[in-house]
């Protein structure tokens, strides 16, 4: 079954984020003979695929290995060197993370400087991809896209949580705006946990009324609606992957599937079996060749038909001739 994730990033939309690459990526290629002995005026992501780097940061000794990923933070003295034999070889992206153009991103985080990447299997050749194909002297929009792909996987893995010490700007929606998006994905990022809106919402700087109506109005749904979204929106990647019903109720914290089967009807409109035959229907061209009012109306009728009631165990009905 696919890993179904839900990480902090999950809640912020795309345009509200600047990636910028200040510079080509370097391929790290070094011999014992290496050293060096910087500070750099922008956040660097290093990434290891093979050998072994030695590092201080700040006088901080950290070890490099095939996997690892490590956040230099910007105006972090770092010191490195390669005492084995075997070549250290590996990328580094010098780049910046800005909201809505205005905040640096990372700097709200409380983030582990170095991790283990997980799915390496996935992410080590998209590493050396990433490595090959980055032009010597200049920055492309691939090199974009795939440098976000491994940022996202570093930020999801070395996450802690979110800076109550972080500067906010002095008042305005600025302010407001940050703090509802830092709530937003702390529930994102697990919707599953008892009392996780509750939580978000006491860890803001505001009054509580006054910021539950500043989330609703900027996201749409109070805190609480918004966690139970986001549950069944995990429940429906579950039920994707396979997962009987009575099985994804257990996944997202239901004993009973038969009440889970009507929270996922009152929070996204359809039923478990109705979201299964909503599948089926696409995956096999149910839809293909119409425009988007008829295809919607195919997908809400199944194949020129009524939907017929849930049933608890999810089995999804035999096709239609």
């Amino acid at each position: 079954m696919d890993e179904i994730e839900g990480g902090i990033l999950a809640a912020i939309p795309p345009s509200a984020l600047t990636l910028t690459l200040t510079r080509a990526a370097i391929r790290m290629e070094h011999s014992r003979t290496w050293s060096i002995d910087k500070t750099n005026p922008v956040d660097d992501l290093v990434i290891c695929l093979d050998g072994a780097g030695r590092y201080l940061i700040d006088g901080e000794p950290r070890a490099m290995a095939p996997g690892d990923a490590m956040l230099i933070r910007r105006g972090q003295r770092f010191q490195g060197w390669n005492e084995g034999a075997e070549i250290y070889r590996g990328v580094a992206q010098h780049f910046t993370l800005g909201l809505h153009g205005r905040h640096d991103l990372l700097a709200q985080m409380e983030l582990r400087p170095q991790i283990r990447l997980g799915r390496w299997s996935l992410l080590g050749p998209l590493v050396r991809h990433y490595r090959q194909s980055a032009p010597s002297a200049s920055v492309t929009l691939g090199q974009h896209h795939l440098f976000m792909v491994l940022l996202i996987a570093y930020v999801e893995g070395a996450f802690l949580a979110w800076r109550r010490d972080a500067a906010y700007p002095v008042e305005g929606a600025d302010a407001m705006d940050l703090a509802v998006m830092k709530a937003a994905t702390t529930i994102a990022a697990n919707p599953i946990a008892e009392g996780a809106a509750a939580r978000a919402v006491a860890a803001a700087p505001y009054n509580a009324d006054y910021f539950l109506r500043a989330f609703q109005k900027r996201i749409g749904l109070t805190p609480r609606k918004y966690q139970e979204q986001r549950r069944m929106e995990r429940a429906m990647h579950h039920l994707e992957a396979g997962r009987s019903v009575t099985a994804t109720a257990a996944e997202v914290g239901y004993a009973d599937p038969y009440y889970f089967s009507r929270m996922f009807k009152r929070t996204l409109g359809l039923s478990p079996r109705e979201h299964l035959r909503r599948v089926e229907l696409s995956r096999h061209g149910g839809i293909l060749g119409y425009d988007e009012p008829d295809q919607t109306a195919r997908l809400h009728a199944g194949r020129g038909g009524t939907p017929r009631n849930p049933e608890p165990d999810g089995t999804p009905p035999a096709p239609e001739r």
